[in-house]
């Protein structure tokens, strides 16, 4: 790998110019620019404050001028995670006890730490699907430049009905509880879920995020915990306030009621029958699969054997035993379909696992990677920023070796990664 960056008054070599001081080149071997169109040969991206100036043919550069040189890799956008939850990944037995043992402020430092492997792992944009805060405050600590992180686009707090799947007092004893506060995240009526919809936005919410059905992790099941009244409510309040809604939803019940309701993402969507699938395309929703949740099941369980209580056991080797079906019903049907990995359960910094659980249940690599680019930044309402290589958008950018049009595997190894325009690994 040649890896040059000829520098402009006098800064030393290999050292990253800052994207305010000049134009920086970029000479790509191959670039996939927009993903789903032909790949672009030998190619040079000009960079400068944090955005892509042009993309031009051939490899061409002033003299004197930034050159970070890539002519042996395939470049392309920086990735995008539909579906993370950055505050943890211990799942099972020892994340509920890190939650009761540890202080809260360790969620933020924790954010952060697992927002940094996903970035270096060439995820440039995560939407954050629910935590207790901590990733409202790193989003924020991001956008003033007082951390390095991914662009974070976040739901706050997720909700669900009281008992419900983000409901977590159910697995705490009774005394324990009640020395809790009142959740702020649970609705049991239109006029409650209209309240807590207003809640998580007054917090800073971008995203709604609720779950109709139960959940794996918190063993609570399949089934549908939630009126169609109070899900109609949920997102007409998120959309009158202009923000999109992603539904948490296994069951087909549940996954039919969200999109009848006007659900923009339905999250695992892991039951599906032809009425799911005449539903998905009818509303136009996305599906975000989640695949990579089966990895972080089995590492846990191999370490442990009793990670999981045992109502959580018989959930999770279910949902390992049936992972990937619903995509391959999906995806020839035309449903839309974003990346998303519910990193936090598998492990953050492993996003990449996904293209090829992806691939393995039908996706071509190209459509995968489709899905991880432009297909999530039009689910998350951000097409005219990031998804593609082209003028005027944010300078996010990653390189690999060899070609993950013919083997996804290699995005899992990703030597360089440029966040608005500040590299950030290389190699």
């Amino acid at each position: 790998m040649r890896w040059r960056v000829a520098v402009v008054m006098g800064a030393a070599l290999g050292t990253a110019v800052p994207a305010s001081a000049a134009p920086t080149y970029i000479h790509a071997g191959r670039l996939i620019a927009v993903p789903g169109k032909p790949v672009r040969g030998p190619s040079t991206i000009t960079v400068d404050g944090g955005r892509i100036l042009s993309v031009q043919d051939g490899f061409v550069a002033p003299a004197g001028a930034a050159v970070i040189e890539l002519r042996d890799r395939t470049v392309l956008p920086g990735l995008i995670d539909s579906h993370v939850h950055l505050d943890s990944d211990r799942g099972g037995e020892a994340g509920l006890l890190a939650w009761v043992r540890e202080e809260p402020r360790m969620n933020a430092l924790e954010a952060q730490w697992n927002g940094m492997k996903t970035l270096r792992a060439g995820f440039t944009t995560v939407r954050n699907l629910g935590d207790e805060g901590s990733t409202l405050a790193l989003r924020e600590a991001i956008k003033r430049g007082w951390v390095q992180g991914p662009r974070i686009v976040d739901a706050a707090k997720s909700i669900s009905s009281t008992g419900g799947h983000m409901d977590g007092r159910g697995a705490l004893n009774d005394e324990l509880v009640a020395h809790l506060p009142d959740p702020e995240n649970l609705c049991d009526s239109a006029e409650s879920c209209r309240r807590v919809v207003r809640r998580q936005i007054d917090r800073g919410a971008d995203v709604i995020k609720f779950a109709t059905t139960g959940g794996v992790n918190s063993g609570t099941g399949l089934g549908t915990r939630m009126l169609a009244e109070e899900a109609k409510a949920l997102v007409e309040t998120a959309h009158a306030y202009g923000r999109k809604v992603a539904v948490h939803a296994h069951g087909a019940d549940g996954i039919k009621l969200a999109l009848r309701s006007g659900a923009d993402s339905i999250e695992h969507g892991t039951v599906m029958d032809d009425e799911v699938i005449r539903l998905f395309k009818q509303s136009g929703a996305y599906y975000v699969p989640t695949l990579s949740t089966v990895n972080g099941y089995l590492e846990r369980i191999a370490a442990d054997p009793n990670a999981y209580a045992p109502e959580v056991r018989k959930q999770v080797d279910w949902r390992i035993g049936v992972t990937g079906q619903s995509l391959r019903k999906a995806y020839p049907a035309g449903v839309k379909i974003a990346f998303g990995t519910d990193a936090g359960v598998s492990k953050h910094g492993r996003n990449a696992d996904e293209f090829e659980l992806m691939v393995k249940h039908g996706m071509p690599p190209a459509e995968a990677i489709k899905a991880a680019t432009v297909n999530a930044a039009d689910l998350l309402g951000l097409s005219a920023e990031i998804g593609t290589v082209e003028p005027g958008k944010s300078a996010d950018l990653i390189a690999v070796a060899g070609d993950p049009l013919k083997d996804v595997s290699v995005l899992k190894r990703v030597g360089f990664v440029m966040a608005r325009g500040e590299v950030i690994t290389r190699p």
